[in-house]
């Protein structure tokens, strides 16, 4: 999975064109010291969580993507891509971001980022 760094434009991010995120998969950006992992399910719907499972950190990132979640490759914990809760038994969450869709650029608030 390549890093692409943000590119800020006005008060959002724009992190790169849908095309880059797979069916599936994922791709991460980076702000400062966060890794974002921008997910693309089966029907085209963006997700963006921070890429570290709430269990030991694994990378959400190189996980499977289905259902409207993501299992961490370290452990097989299941991640809500909506809510970054873990799933069934499990417990603890992930950071979530709202990505929104412009055409065919996928855009992060800097606000939350921060926030």
């Amino acid at each position: 999975m390549s890093v692409a760094p943000a590119i800020q434009t006005d008060d959002l991010v724009d992190i790169g064109s849908i095309d880059e995120v797979p069916r599936r998969g994922a791709r991460c950006v980076t702000s400062g010291e966060m890794r974002i992992a921008i997910f693309r399910t089966h029907d085209d719907q963006f997700f963006a969580l921070e890429d570290k499972c709430p269990h030991k950190a694994g990378p959400l990132s190189q996980g499977i993507v289905h259902d409207g979640c993501v299992t961490c490759p370290l452990h097989n914990w299941v991640i809500s891509l909506r809510s970054g809760e873990a799933q069934g038994a499990d417990e603890g969450a992930t950071r979530t971001f709202s990505v929104q869709v412009r055409g065919d650029r996928l855009l992060l608030d800097m606000a939350e980022l921060t926030s």
